[in-house]
């Protein structure tokens, strides 16, 4: 039932998806929802001495490309592979991904909550075999839905959909020692206690150290990568960069540091098309002067 109804939403061209999408962002900001909240705390600590004004502004844009993001996806889910990819153009950064391609080594493809990310994985699996890590849902029935939709949209079986548990670690390793191809969502809180904590936008952030092993243990080259809304709403515009060599450093908290610094500079570029609705801040380590943040207006 799920799927059905993606895929009855997804059959609206673009136009009415962005309009669904800012809708939904207006809900949240006007019924100041928990999204709303989370969003503008989130803006306050990565931009302290934004202006207020100017704050306000970015916040409403972040909302409504989260908004546009979540009906985009429902389209990218449940059409051809083929048809969203021409909603796509290349631009820079293409030859970074042919040449890591070529070298014969793993490729770790670090893709932010930046633009829309599920149609970066089918732009990746257009071009090689890829096996994608995530975090699955609580829900089996949500779990059951993502398998399906991402499947789906699969190129001739492309996609290899692995849990970010032991044993599917372990794949991924196997994989990269193998010289294949791996997607990694890298802006994701770990579970309390599993992460090190270095600066995103100079606030402490829990941050996985998974990345970092796995390119210092296998070699693999590290790839940000991210497909932006464009202006004009009708398409997205593919980028990607090389990681800085520190980020395969044996000092996880050195590792850390240079991929929220590779992130950050890529949100800061348009910072109205990150996922600000995410509580990145939540966990704090002992003693921070931010506590968790987030409580208890957030919540």
């Amino acid at each position: 039932m799920l799927y059905w109804l993606a895929k009855l939403i997804g059959l609206l061209p673009m136009p009415a998806l962005h309009w669904l999408g800012d809708r939904l962002a207006a809900f949240w900001l006007h019924g100041q929802r928990r999204e709303s909240r989370v969003a503008w705390r989130s803006l306050e600590l990565a931009f302290p001495h934004m202006p207020e004004a100017e704050r306000r502004t970015l916040h409403k844009a972040a909302l409504q490309s989260t908004g546009r993001q979540m009906f985009e996806t429902l389209r990218i889910w449940t059409r051809p592979a083929a048809e969203n990819l021409q909603l796509l153009r290349e631009g820079t950064g293409i030859e970074l991904f042919e040449a890591a391609l070529g070298s014969g080594r793993g490729v770790i493809v670090a893709a932010p909550h930046h633009g829309n990310w599920e149609l970066l994985n089918q732009w990746l699996a257009s071009r090689t075999a890829l096996a994608i890590l995530y975090a699955p849902p609580e829900s089996a029935r949500v779990d059951a839905f993502l398998r399906r939709v991402r499947k789906a949209q699969a190129h001739d079986g492309q996609v290899e959909q692995i849990r970010a548990e032991g044993i599917g670690i372990r794949q991924l390793f196997k994989r990269l020692q193998s010289g294949g191809v791996v997607g990694i969502l890298p802006d994701q809180q770990p579970k309390q206690g599993e992460g090190v904590w270095a600066p995103f936008f100079g606030v402490p952030a829990s941050t996985m150290t998974l990345i970092g092993r796995l390119a210092e243990r296998s070699s693999a080259i590290v790839l940000f990568a991210w497909c932006e809304r464009d202006a004009d709403g009708r398409g997205f515009t593919l980028h990607i960069e090389a990681a800085a060599d520190d980020i395969a450093a044996k000092d996880p908290r050195v590792s850390a540091t240079a991929l929220n610094a590779g992130i950050e500079a890529l949100v800061r570029r348009n910072p109205a098309q990150y996922q600000w609705t995410y509580k990145r801040w939540s966990q704090q380590p002992e003693g921070s002067a931010f506590g968790n943040p987030y409580w208890p207006d957030c919540y």
